[in-house]
């Protein structure tokens, strides 16, 4: 094992680099695979406001420790988004199945017109419920709103949506895992509530009881069950859907969803996200198209610096399932245009009727 000297990590762009597995942290160089490296890389962040120290742009915030290739993150997990740069913690974890379309299946033979309809079966995959730090919120260009869980009100009002800000779902590999000396490291209304600081643990942050109990009394609202990934032309879209629950209007019942879509550049080619087009099938035998400008007032640009964008959404049927897919026209620098695929997810409804998120004060 090579010990390697303690770095200090610039961290202006810390989120925006996109770890490989032979480079565990940002901007440390990638060596030869055959040696065995063990690195301590110190944690910054910028210091943003007019409390700033006359002259510091960064301070240490922690100490980056080693990715999980295995296993999961516990309870109480500091990170860092190695995708969006915000710092957070862990809070339980989900396991989703993931559809991946770009795993080509078993050749088989497909009928004419078939073109484009392979099956996709689903793997298991972990994602983390986390809290996210609010002094970085502002500082997530890639994002069209902080993340939300929403829900429907407990009235009539069908339209009435409320949200519980801060709270995401983050992939098992894009955390980048550290410790802190700080018995308070993230700023989250939530956090006291529910993890408690405990030295003798590792992480040193155990989850309350209070933490248990809404896990449990919101599991329906919470839960993230499929994942959709599709990937066209060096642009991945993921997209998962979450149901939120049933409301009567106008003598006929209104079902609800929120999606949450990331669009990612694998590539080296600046591109811009131009319009969308969407398919909903609803059971009631219905087919409804949309087209529009960007995604949510947007039109984001997917670089090599900025190469991920993500927003979420919401969507009302006459029915209790349906599908939804569509394609997103893309541009080039020169102009150009060319289509990228949505993969196609299930609209499904829970048999139960759900109730406000217990345990929270609006």
């Amino acid at each position: 094992c090579v010990q390697v000297g303690s770095l200090t990590c610039p961290s202006a762009a810390i989120g925006r680099v996109r770890p490989s597995p032979l480079s565990m942290y940002p901007y440390i160089p990638i060596l030869h695979t055959h040696v065995q490296i063990r690195v301590q890389c110190i944690m910054t962040l910028p210091v943003f406001g007019r409390n700033r120290p006359e002259g510091k742009i960064l301070e240490t915030v922690g100490v980056f420790e080693a990715v999980k290739q295995h296993g999961k993150y516990e309870t109480g997990q500091l990170f860092l988004h190695s995708v969006f740069g915000y710092r957070g913690i862990v809070l339980f974890p989900w396991h989703a199945r993931l559809y991946d379309r770009d795993i080509t299946p078993p050749i088989k033979s497909e009928p004419p017109g078939a073109h484009g309809s392979k099956e996709v079966k689903g793997k298991t995959h972990t994602y983390y419920q986390v809290l996210i730090d609010t002094r970085d919120c502002p500082h997530i260009s890639q994002r069209s709103q902080t993340e939300a869980v929403t829900f429907l009100a407990n009235h009539d009002d069908s339209r009435a949506l409320y949200a519980i800000p801060g709270l995401d779902y983050v992939s098992h590999e894009d955390i980048l895992p550290y410790n802190s000396t700080e018995q308070v490291p993230i700023q989250h209304e939530l956090f006291e509530r529910f993890v408690m600081y405990n030295p003798s643990k590792s992480p040193p942050f155990t989850a309350r009881d209070t933490l248990k109990a809404w896990q449990e009394k919101n599991h329906p609202w919470l839960e993230l069950s499929d994942v959709h990934r599709e990937t066209t032309e060096n642009i991945r879209v993921t997209v998962i859907p979450f149901y939120m629950g049933m409301r009567e209007a106008q003598n006929s019942h209104v079902y609800w969803w929120r999606y949450c879509i990331r669009l990612e550049n694998m590539g080296n080619e600046v591109v811009q996200l131009r319009e969308r087009h969407w398919r909903i099938f609803s059971l009631s035998g219905t087919l409804e198209t949309v087209r529009g400008r960007g995604v949510v007032g947007r039109e984001p640009v997917l670089s090599k610096e900025q190469p991920a964008f993500q927003y979420s959404s919401h969507v009302s049927l006459q029915a209790p399932s349906g599908h939804m897919w569509g394609t997103f026209r893309i541009e080039r620098t020169d102009g150009s245009h060319f289509d990228v695929r949505i993969p196609p997810f299930s609209l499904e409804s829970n048999k139960d009727d759900k109730a406000p998120p217990a345990g929270y004060t609006f």
